[in-house]
């Protein structure tokens, strides 16, 4: 069954259009080493929480957006496979992030049920 990445970031809002060719450009590669599909999404209603919310889960500013994104694979060696080519593949290493990639969250999970 699908395996999962999902990520949650605080991008600056003036960094808009250099995150989508920033995702773009990694998406390709993720595509190319056998991801399946990649959805990313920029928040509009993202609400506080009186406990924790999106915001203070990766230490958002006032000038900052959030960035919530999966990457969706066919399975978990699949995903690995992936990972090892990201953590290696010069073209990546070459990619400047327009966020603050320390403040990011990320994990992997198993996919229970599609509806």
């Amino acid at each position: 069954m699908t395996y999962v990445d999902g990520f949650v970031a605080a991008v600056p809002k003036a960094n808009k259009q250099a995150y989508i060719a920033h995702a773009r450009q990694a998406a390709a590669l993720f595509k190319e080493w056998g991801a399946t599909r990649i959805v990313e999404t920029w928040g509009d209603d993202v609400p506080a929480g009186k406990q924790t919310d999106f915001m203070r889960a990766v230490a958002a500013k006032e000038d900052e957006a959030i960035v919530f994104s999966w990457i969706e694979y066919p399975d978990k060696a699949t995903r690995d496979a992936v990972g090892q080519k990201m953590m290696s593949d010069a073209r990546m290493q070459a990619m400047k992030m327009p966020f603050d990639g320390a403040r990011m969250i990320y994990g992997g999970f198993e996919s229970l049920f599609v509806a």
